[in-house]
């Protein structure tokens, strides 16, 4: 399954959207990856266990499910979650980039990826359909709590 979107983050001609510097943004994301149950209320537990100049791996359970995966850092551009294959759970990635196609507009587009072959796909067509909505979701709670953390200061006190 490949699955990507785009939301949009500052456009310059809808005064309702409040606009998130650059930095604001990749603060938040990078915080949506080091403390993910402040963006997933169902997430029981993430373990960061190893950190390097490039990322770090982590382990985050939800009941009784265990994801390991490893974050990918490209500072101000990308983040790149790696899942390798374990127990029920076949590769995945996910990359998130922020996109600046012009100085006023600010965009992330979000790109899922798993290994699973085109028979597989198609066998699973129904449930990927559900899985890329919730995706969807996730990313849009994801962006509203980084609007909300923005409006109260939060991100600018850590960028500090």
């Amino acid at each position: 399954m490949k699955f990507e979107h785009l939301i949009e983050i500052n456009d310059p001609l809808n005064p309702l959207i409040d606009a998130l510097t650059i930095k604001q943004l990749w603060t938040g994301l990078v915080l949506s990856a080091e403390s993910p149950k402040l963006f997933v209320p169902h997430l029981d537990e993430c373990v960061i266990d190893e950190r390097t100049e490039h990322g770090f791996r982590r382990r985050r359970r939800f009941g009784e499910l265990v994801v390991e995966d490893r974050v990918v850092l490209e500072p101000m551009r990308q983040l790149r979650y790696e899942v390798a294959p374990q127990q029920d759970i076949s590769r995945q990635s996910l990359t998130v980039t922020i996109e600046t196609p012009t100085a006023d507009t600010l965009y992330v587009r979000f790109q899922y990826q798993d290994d699973h072959d085109a028979a597989t796909d198609a066998a699973n067509a129904m449930y990927d359909e559900f899985r890329k909505s919730a995706y969807q979701e996730s990313d849009i709670d994801i962006i509203r709590v980084l609007r909300d953390l923005a409006a109260q200061g939060r991100l600018d006190a850590m960028l500090n």
